[in-house]
């Protein structure tokens, strides 16, 4: 013998607690006429970047040395410390909310030139490392730029 299974339905809304409650999200905001993409398009974007901006010229800084370290190539050695440095100041104007915008405009020129750098020297030399890493590298901390850019003139 069975007995019957007994359901109740109430009107409460269920509350979840805190910790598994994400934020709200922003409205999403749509111009007419607009076609600007974003790569990433979500709220980190602005605290990530100066992260992306240490991190690139931590990189580019580390490559340069091992380079001339290992080849006594003097144009890696100046390569990495500019970049370093482009970065350096990018991370700099990123700290003020008033000079948010150039930083990141500043970092996204900085990462274009060198994923330019990277991409040619990748062609001539056909060889995926270290040319083809630091090009992928160079791409990821451009689409972070870039949206950032995007972002902040919203």
């Amino acid at each position: 013998m069975t007995s019957p299974v007994v359901t109740t339905t109430t009107s409460r809304p269920l509350h979840l607690p805190a910790a598994i409650r994400s934020p709200p999200s922003p409205p999403l905001v749509v111009r007419a006429g607009s076609r600007r993409r974003a790569v990433l398009r979500c709220a980190a974007v602005s605290e990530l970047t100066p992260a992306v901006s240490a991190a690139y010229g931590a990189l580019l800084v580390g490559g340069g040395a091992f380079a001339y370290a290992r080849s006594g190539s003097k144009g890696s050695i100046y390569g990495g410390l500019s970049g370093s440095a482009l970065m350096g100041i990018a991370y700099y104007l990123m700290q003020s909310p008033e000079t948010k915008a150039l930083g990141d405009a500043v970092g996204f020129g900085s990462a274009f030139l060198f994923a330019s750098v990277f991409g040619i020297r990748l062609y001539n030399t056909r060889k995926l490392v270290p040319s083809g890493l630091l090009l992928v590298l160079s791409l990821g901390a451009l689409g972070v730029f870039y949206s950032a850019c995007l972002r902040d003139k919203v």
